[in-house]
């Protein structure tokens, strides 16, 4: 019975499991900002090349209006 009382508690207070969801929920936050931060830089980039490409007129073929 002590074996068994002493096996729930390291089973108990191990906390490589914890510390395991923990990395997962922050490497998913960081993943889900990146995500978010590339969405809106691309936007601006499509943005700005196609003002670009509209000040320019027609004197330069722009990939974007093809």
């Amino acid at each position: 019975m002590k074996k068994l009382m002493t096996m729930t508690r390291q089973f108990r207070d191990d906390e490589n499991g914890a510390a395991m969801v923990e990395y997962s929920i922050l490497i998913g936050i960081i993943t889900a900002a990146v995500i978010g931060f590339i969405v809106v830089v691309g936007g601006y980039v499509t943005t700005a090349w196609t003002t670009l490409c509209t000040n320019l007129g027609t004197a330069v073929t722009c990939p974007a209006a093809a």
